[in-house]
């Protein structure tokens, strides 16, 4: 990975990576075998991340926390790159809703 500061271009380094792997030897990649496997088992893995971090923030284990939520996010980044949505997608999905309310944002995906 691009040396980076301790920021979210983290994430779109990490981006990067994962696209990189692509089309790589699954037995050498772990990224390639979550691609070779498809979207639901990559769903999969994010939905046993996102739980594994939620157990360890009920028991207040913050660096346990930080680590489930490290591999949450590669899990993540590894689903959007398998159905073809770019980061800055998402980051601009995130910068319409700055300064709304959540109660307001989540009334308009309602109504869609």
């Amino acid at each position: 990975m691009a040396e980076h500061e301790l920021d979210a271009t983290v994430l779109d380094d990490l981006y990067e990576v994962i696209e990189s792997r692509r089309g790589a030897d699954p037995e050498s990649s772990h990224t390639a075998k979550l691609f070779e496997r498809g979207v639901p088992k990559i769903a999969q893995k994010v939905g046993e991340e996102a739980v594994e971090a939620l157990i360890e923030a009920v028991r207040g284990k913050k660096k346990k926390l930080a680590a489930e939520s490290a591999d949450l996010l590669y899990h993540l980044l590894v689903l959007w790159a398998a159905c073809d949505v770019k980061p800055e997608r998402v980051w601009q999905a995130l910068a319409e809703r700055k300064g709304s309310s959540g109660l307001t944002e989540k009334a308009r995906r309602k109504k869609q």
